[in-house]
């Protein structure tokens, strides 16, 4: 048997997932960044997350985003280096052709002007043709997001959660069954912002069950730093308990499975940064009876303008030693 395919059945056996969100690899090669290990050594982004304990990535999908980064192509380039490594895939569609969160969720310039029946047209066969171009080159997808951080709905105006609930309801459910019909087995994922709060997540998700949406898992963002900003939270401790009540409430109420799929940390600070990192991972992990199956880092390796990745000089700082902690 191969090392691959040893690598391969390692990452289909385990039930618990340390990923991150690396989707910017490919743009950060093409401005000439090279990255290192912590000893100062080369190494390619994909590789060097796998080497600090990673054992799953996750990458954005854009419509028609400018230079093709995140782009279905570009994506596959990204899935396949995974794959090669045994690293699990998950799929994060925005639906957007840019950024798609919690304060924007941009009609693509192409759906412009679409009525609802002819969007969920549209979502469904992006949606479909992504996935069948990986699922023809041979990536096993574990997870497809049908939106990013959609605490207020997708595609605004017309999935607006809180004007339009029925309609965004239809979305994510012509999202689910486009995943289902090229990757029966992927679990579909819907994603949140503010993993400590109960009511964003009670509000949307009473709202996709009262118009007939389906979804497998529920995605958390967890990041003690936008919390602070945003008042949720006092301090790091209050959003690690916090976070942790929601996941056990969410599959008492709910029925569903969970995974965090956003988290970081104030790069300026990497001992506590860690020590979050580790407890947040533990925590997941142990308490939570087995309904939350991973922790994911969001661009660990971007530097400058985001205060929360976790490198310094290309190089992972200290944050990054939690996910071989365990």
């Amino acid at each position: 048997m191969t090392m691959m395919c040893c690598l391969a059945l390692q990452t289909q056996a385990t039930d618990f997932w340390l990923g991150a969100d690396i989707s910017g690899t490919t743009e950060l090669e093409a401005r000439g960044v090279q990255l290192y290990n912590a000893q100062g050594e080369p190494r390619e982004n994909t590789q060097l997350m796998r080497e600090l304990g990673l054992n799953a990535v996750r990458l954005r999908v854009w419509v028609n985003p400018k230079g093709d980064f995140c782009s279905p192509v570009d994506v596959l380039m990204m899935a396949l280096r995974a794959q090669r490594l045994g690293m699990a895939v998950m799929i994060d569609f925005h639906y957007s052709d840019w950024w798609a969160d919690p304060a924007k969720q941009n009609i693509p310039q192409a759906w412009l002007g679409l009525g609802y029946e002819q969007m969920k047209l549209a979502l469904a066969q992006h949606t479909r043709g992504t996935l069948q171009l990986l699922k023809t080159a041979g990536i096993d997808v574990r997870w497809v997001q049908v939106g990013n951080e959609t605490t207020h709905g997708m595609l605004w105006d017309m999935g607006r959660a809180e004007t339009h609930m029925d309609q965004y309801a239809g979305l994510t459910q012509a999202g689910y069954e486009a995943v289902k019909q090229v990757y029966p087995q992927a679990q579909v994922i819907v994603h949140l912002d503010g993993g400590c709060d109960p009511a964003r997540y009670h509000f949307i998700f009473d709202g996709l069950r009262r118009y007939g949406a389906q979804w497998d898992m529920i995605g958390l963002s967890v990041y003690p730093y936008w919390d602070r900003e945003a008042g949720l939270e006092s301090d790091d401790q209050g959003t690690l308990r916090d976070c942790i009540a929601n996941i056990n409430a969410l599959y008492e109420r709910y029925g569903t499975e969970t995974m965090i799929v956003e988290t970081g940390y104030e790069v300026k600070r990497p001992e506590q940064g860690r020590e979050f990192m580790r407890q947040l991972i533990a925590a997941a992990r142990h308490s939570t009876q087995g309904h939350c199956h991973g922790v994911f880092y969001w661009a660990p390796e971007l530097e400058g303008h985001y205060p929360l990745g976790a490198f310094e000089n290309h190089r992972p700082t200290v944050i990054m030693d939690a996910f071989g902690d365990e």
